[in-house]
């Protein structure tokens, strides 16, 4: 009997080492071998071990004593950084160092208006010696990071990498040199830039990177870096495959191949709603992602209030609307199911996704669908009465719309009434951006009007105490980022984040999915999943006025 325990429990032993390997040891097509990602250093030395005998190079064993002695390595500031760090600020530059001592990857998803920046140029400073780096940010945040450099670490060579003859600067880069460049530019240098040997990568603003199929994200996959850093405060938006693509650029190999990923990870997370799984993906991504929240590390911010402002159409309005509304009901109700790969399916998920906007931009003004409409806007006579509000009481606000056009007739019912904004969209040039920026931080200006892709990201805008969304957007995430525009560190007064929301439309039901947004990204990096992909019933649900139906794709709109 006890022979039988015995063998019994070396048999359990045997198991669990087993599934621990298939987690992460991964087989290519075609290969013979298996393969395992640079952070799974540890755990295929813990694998060796248990097998009693292993061969091995002698290069896995440098890399396993780099790794192991990361966690004593010195991270002092070095000198060549002239900032001072907040506690948690300090932290994570000694984590990103510790990682970078063995090179394995690293996510800094710290809530926006934390400071990545500073951060990373503090790591950039201590690994200056090791090789030229690389900063990929989006257009609109280039001209900060070449600032904050200026102001941080100005010993580092820092040059923009754009225009017709920025591939002159690849030909002399050295240790100390920092290009900053945008995710087009990437997109389109990529075999060139590929070439050059890299010490450190960084990706801001890295969700840019979320579709793995992209030429951006395939650009970044293919540069060589001894490490690699990505900065998001929104690793995970819609689902797992963001996530996937991510790490698969990062940490090359710590989540095997998509099939493999998807198989292991996504299905039974997203279909099944396996919590163990999910456990078992987040303790995988644990030690190579690290998010702090303000309310957890910047205590001393001022606290931010959300208000939803509810806006009742007029009667026009709503005629205009329910008629859109049946329109479009009718028109899709034969469309294929838009979650195929099929040329049909495509065609019947953009048709859907059309219908929706066409239905949001109504909400907002019916002019955003007909031009020569002379039905007056009950959303745009609530902004303005609201605006009179915060003129009254001597409150700066930044305004976002999803819709260009929409901030175009705001802006119009503004210089009617002699009311003074600025305005910044993605047409505007990066220069004029940055004065825009300045003069609105040194008071010019109450209402500064601002598109939400162009703005959501890269801009210091604590002039501001007041943000009003003129129209939800399907992820909280995006908004979050543009909120966090005013409500970030050097903020001094209590922010308010106003929506204005056109009841009995999609508009409620947009605002509705939000909770199930945060809980999608909450599934890895704190808490439970409920990662879900829409069908067409979900899609048509929408349109219905079905306000359980999950989405994410619309977020691809």
């Amino acid at each position: 009997r006890k022979t039988a325990l015995y063998a019994r429990r070396l048999a359990d032993d045997l198991r669990a080492q087993l599934l621990g390997a298939a987690e992460r040891l991964h087989g290519q097509r075609g290969a013979d071998a298996l393969r395992a990602g640079l952070a799974e250093v540890e755990a295929v030395a813990a694998l060796a071990q248990a097998a009693g005998s292993a061969e091995r190079e002698e290069s896995f064993g440098e890399l396993l004593a780099r790794a192991r002695a990361a966690p004593e390595v010195d991270v002092t500031l070095p000198e060549r950084f002239q900032g001072e760090l907040r506690d948690y600020q300090r932290e994570g530059y000694a984590w990103l160092s510790s990682l970078a001592h063995w090179g394995a990857g690293a996510v800094l998803a710290d809530e926006m208006g934390l400071g990545k920046t500073i951060q990373t140029l503090a790591l950039l400073a201590r690994r200056a010696a090791e090789g030229p780096a690389l900063v990929v940010a989006p257009t609109s945040v280039g001209p900060n990071w070449l600032a904050e450099a200026a102001r941080f670490t100005p010993s580092l060579h820092t040059r923009a990498y754009r225009g017709p003859k920025r591939e002159a600067l690849l030909d002399d880069l050295a240790p100390g040199d920092v290009l900053v460049t945008s995710y087009d530019v990437l997109a389109r240098d990529g075999e060139r830039l590929a070439e050059v040997p890299l010490g450190t990568l960084v990706l801001d603003e890295a969700q840019a990177v979320k579709n793995v199929r992209t030429r951006r994200a395939q650009a970044a996959a293919g540069l060589q870096a001894g490490y690699r850093v990505a900065l998001t405060g929104t690793p995970l938006e819609n689902h797992l495959g963001e996530l996937y693509s991510l790490y698969r650029i990062v940490a090359p190999g710590l989540l095997g191949s998509w099939p493999v990923f998807r198989q292991r990870y996504a299905l039974p997370i997203e279909r099944d709603g396996d919590d163990s799984t999910r456990a078992r993906l987040a303790a995988r991504l644990r030690p190579f992602l690290l998010r702090r929240t303000k309310d957890a590390v910047a205590p001393e911010l001022p606290p931010r209030t959300d208000v939803v402002h509810p806006v009742e159409l007029s009667e026009a309005e709503r005629r205009l609307y329910e008629a859109a509304r049946r329109d479009a009901l009718a028109s899709l109700a034969d469309l294929p199911a838009p979650t195929g790969r099929g040329k049909a399916a495509k065609e019947g998920r953009f048709a859907i996704l059309a219908a929706l906007t066409r239905l949001r931009r109504l909400a907002c003004h019916p002019r955003l669908v007909d031009g020569s409409s002379t039905v007056r806007s009950s959303k745009l006579a609530a902004f303005l009465e609201l605006t009179d509000e915060l003129r009254q009481s001597g409150r700066r606000a930044l305004v976002f719309s999803q819709f260009t056009s929409h901030l175009a007739i705001v802006r119009e019912a503004l210089d009617l009434r002699g009311v003074d904004s600025l305005y910044l969209d993605g047409s505007t040039p990066a220069g004029k951006r940055a004065r825009l920026v300045e003069r609105f931080q040194e008071g010019e200006g109450g209402l500064f009007l601002i598109s939400l892709k162009a703005g959501g990201t890269g801009l210091n805008l604590t002039g501001a105490d007041t943000v009003v969304h003129l129209d939800p957007w399907w992820n909280p995430a995006t908004e979050d980022q543009a909120s966090a525009r005013a409500h970030r560190i050097g903020q001094t007064k209590p922010v308010t984040v106003i929506r204005l929301v056109a009841q009995g439309t999609i508009e409620e039901q947009v605002l509705a999915l939000h909770d199930q947004k945060r809980e999608l990204a909450d599934a890895i990096l704190q808490g439970s999943d409920r990662a879900a992909r829409l069908s067409k019933d979900e899609l048509v649900g929408l349109l219905s006025g079905d306000a359980d139906a999950p989405t994410d794709a619309a977020a691809e709109e």
